[in-house]
């Protein structure tokens, strides 16, 4: 599945390459898959600083270093929990940009906050601006929409550096 999103990697390191910026990630319900399509690209090290997958609360509080209460009132796989995230990872890991998805894949298990299933929520953070994207796939397809949310986000970081 990886060659699939290899072309779009591709195209977002020669982005960022050409701004000369750096990306952290983190990777919530795609488990890792938007770090690993972005580190298919040969010298990702020129574009790409790390990140990690946030699936707990110990490894939110470790990556984001933000208070419990930066949390409060918010749920996962919305926009505004996938945006804190997202200035967090990029301020954390001194990045240029930051990316972060929180979903719901689904498969049997409930989400935490209730989120239904199929539901993902990708921001990307830069310096002044930022650009947020949902998704739907109306599933309960674990793998199905862990890729599909990996998709939704690449397409995000390509088009938000485009404009």
């Amino acid at each position: 599945m990886l060659e699939e999103t290899h072309p779009q990697a591709l195209r977002i390191a020669a982005l960022l390459r050409e701004r000369g910026e750096k990306i952290a990630v983190a990777d919530g319900a795609t488990g890792g898959l938007i770090a690993a399509s972005l580190l298919t690209v040969p010298g990702a090290l020129d574009f790409f600083v790390g990140g990690g997958v946030v699936y707990s609360f110990r490894a939110r509080d470790v990556l984001f270093d933000q208070p419990r209460e930066a949390y409060t009132g918010m749920r996962g796989a919305s926009e505004e929990y996938a945006l804190l995230q997202a200035r967090s990872i990029r301020d954390n890991f001194h990045a240029d940009w930051g990316i972060a998805e929180s979903g719901s894949v689904g498969g049997g298990s409930k989400h935490p906050t209730g989120a239904a299933a199929g539901r993902s929520c990708a921001a990307l953070a830069g310096a002044g601006s930022h650009f947020v994207q949902l998704t739907e796939t109306q599933t309960d397809d674990r793998i199905a929409n862990m890729w599909s949310f990996t998709k939704a986000a690449l397409a995000l970081i390509e088009d938000s550096l485009r404009t």
